[in-house]
């Protein structure tokens, strides 16, 4: 994917995009689990500590499969389509297990208990990478907003809202990925940033507060936002 080099406060870099730790690691933001191989060039990188890095792993790994699980209505690795996952699912019969005791079926279909602990903090990991990396803003306070919901479930006007980005007369900091990125793409490009198509995409936006939008596999959409006067809209649950 095409990058461009940060020329903000790097100052802002110096630290754990995650708990303002120590740098010794490099964490890429999507993580690679929710992408397919080969991986495309340039992915974004955010400073991280050894804990934090390691950390979110396992979360991030019982995102990927369920989704998947999800999109293919089976926990059977041999059903999933993505070899990735379907690796991980024939390493991992404990996971599979959990999987199976989630899995509901009525006469309506079926359907998952999520562990949404899990899925909010690894929404809220990705967005914080993304906040870091985009707009050269760590957040480290409480977010206002963190929301997912299957793409397929929203009403058309949410879905459209959803996918244009928010206007906004406030510029992010000048040097930042974001800045530069508004200053070369052409007239009207969407800023929505693809890491792989079909596997990853998201945007980020300042105005009233940071706002980051994620859409993994493209099922699950995710919202974060931070500052409570963030405007809500019906996209929140």
């Amino acid at each position: 994917m095409e990058q461009v080099p940060n020329y903000a406060d790097l100052r802002q870099t110096s630290f754990c995009a995650y708990c303002a730790g120590k740098t010794e690691t490099r964490d890429h933001v999507p993580s690679k689990v929710f992408l397919d191989e080969p991986y495309p060039d340039n992915l974004p990188v955010v400073p991280a500590c050894q804990c934090c890095n390691e950390s979110f792993s396992l979360d991030e790994q019982y995102v990927a499969c369920l989704i998947e699980c999800v999109i293919n209505g089976s926990v059977k690795p041999d059903d999933v389509k993505r070899e990735k996952i379907r690796r991980i699912l024939e390493r991992k019969p404990t996971l599979v297990s959990k999987f199976r005791e989630a899995l509901q079926e009525t006469a309506e279909g079926k359907s998952f208990r999520v562990e949404t602990e899990r899925v909010r903090n690894v929404i809220l990991k990705l967005a914080m990478g993304h906040a870091l990396f985009e707009l050269n803003e760590p957040q480290f306070g409480k977010p206002s907003i963190v929301n997912c919901v299957p793409l397929l479930s929203m009403a058309r006007e949410v879905l459209e809202d959803f996918e244009t980005p928010p206007q906004s007369s406030v510029w992010p900091e000048v040097g930042s990925r974001a800045s530069q990125r508004l200053v070369v793409d052409e007239p009207g490009a969407s800023l929505w940033i693809v890491a792989q198509p079909g596997r990853y995409r998201y945007l980020t936006s300042v105005g009233h507060g940071v706002l980051v939008r994620i859409v993994i596999s493209e099922y699950l959409a995710c919202e974060v936002a931070w500052r409570q006067d963030w405007r809500r809209g019906e996209f929140e649950s």
